[in-house]
């Protein structure tokens, strides 16, 4: 029996001292090599499948395949490392067991003792793994926003650009904390406990940067609401607040005023003040009024009916809103009427246009009747028969 359990070590020993010598070198250089030559076919043919996917019309199995490049070839060193790292490990852990046999110790009391860094292999590559494939899913959620947005331009169909980015955003940052959360997982911690020290921290928190919290919940109240969206003209007529939407973020909102100068706005500001839109109008008002003088009183009716038809006749002039031409009043130095209508474009630019053309007809619709637009002016009357009168008097 004696004579068998001898024989037994030293076949164990032999076996051993044969795992543990050059062989783990090449056994990581074969490792090593094999991912390179493996990761390089690989690159070729994802490009390859790249070129021939966006010959086709469906632009997402491009986006899929150029999110999925760069993470599927850090995933494949990932392996092939950690691989090789397990095979060292495992060659230490035999060398392990070979120094304990022939010491005539216990295997049981010495295994582990040189592993080191490597017994931090397993979570180091489920690690990796989670956050390459959140790289993945964030690379996917980006070439999708591009996708949709370049759809809407095809299309001729104007997109949201303010809902797209908050459900961008918000899936960016989903991702995020699902892959942080599911990392810590992996590295041994209690997600239990680091979501209730999250909670307990989180009240701190609040209180500390409760503006900043005001900022944040205000982002949401424009990203549900929609007050305004990117590229809209806003104004407030509470606070000092007048230019283009250019970027909403999480905590600012920043507004190219018209003197090109940005403003920066939190977005709590925009929960307590009134906020208009002039971008979101359907029409532009033209709403002026013109004096003639009291010597053309008896043409100022002619002179009304021939602005209304004038307006009725206008292309620019929405018919189906408000149209009203009236006398208004008997001003001090004129007899007033105003015109009141609508244009069908919103455009600023061309509403002045618009605008230009129809007080030039109603001033020579004015001249065409032989009237004058008024101006301010005083008449003095003398009363010079009262004056001869008392000359003669005193003569």
């Amino acid at each position: 029996m004696l004579i068998v359990a001898e024989s037994s070590i030293e076949a164990i020993k032999k076996y051993l001292n044969y795992m543990i010598g050059d062989d783990i070198v090449r056994q990581v250089f074969i490792i090593v090599f094999t991912v390179l030559i493996f990761n390089f076919i690989f690159y070729r043919i994802l490009n390859k499948l790249h070129k021939k996917l966006q010959l086709t019309q469906n632009p997402w199995d491009d986006a899929f395949i150029d999110a999925i490049k760069l993470p599927v070839r850090y995933l494949v060193w990932v392996i092939g490392i950690s691989f090789a790292a397990d095979i060292i490990a495992t060659n230490i852990q035999a060398r392990d067991v070979a120094k304990a046999v022939s010491s005539g110790l216990n295997p049981r009391h010495v295994v582990g003792d040189g592993m080191g860094i490597f017994a931090a292999i397993d979570p180091i590559r489920k690690i990796s793994i989670v956050f390459l494939i959140a790289w993945f899913l964030l690379r996917l959620v980006k070439n999708t926003e591009i996708n949709i947005i370049a759809l809407r331009k095809e299309q001729d169909k104007q997109i949201d650009h303010t809902t797209l980015q908050a459900v961008v955003k918000l899936v960016r940052v989903s991702i995020h904390i699902t892959a942080t959360l599911v990392a810590l997982q992996s590295a041994g911690l209690q997600i239990a406990g680091v979501l209730a020290f999250g909670g307990i921290g989180g009240m701190a928190v609040g209180f500390a940067a409760k503006d900043l919290l005001a900022n944040f919940f205000g982002a949401m109240m424009i990203y549900m609401d929609r007050p305004f969206a990117v590229g809209d003209w806003v104004r407030s007529p509470d606070r000092k607040i007048e230019g283009t939407v250019e970027a909403i973020g999480w905590r600012l909102t920043r507004i190219r005023t018209f003197s090109k100068r940005p403003l920066y706005v939190p977005n709590s500001v925009f929960t307590n003040v009134i906020v208009e839109n002039p971008s979101r109008m359907t029409n532009r008002r033209i709403y002026e009024t013109i004096g003639i003088r009291y010597d053309d009183s008896h043409k100022i009716e002619n002179i009304i009916k021939s602005v209304k038809l004038m307006l009725r006749d206008h292309e620019e002039i929405d018919q189906s809103q408000t149209q009203i031409v009236n006398f208004n009043s008997f001003a001090p130095s004129s007899l007033d009427f105003f015109i009141y209508v609508f244009t069908k474009t919103t455009n600023w630019i061309r509403f002045h246009e618009i605008k230009q053309d129809v007080m030039l007809k109603i001033n020579a619709i004015i001249g065409d009747a032989g009237a004058e637009i008024a101006f301010p002016t005083s008449t003095l009357h003398l009363a010079d028969k009262l004056e001869f009168d008392r000359r003669e008097q005193r003569e």
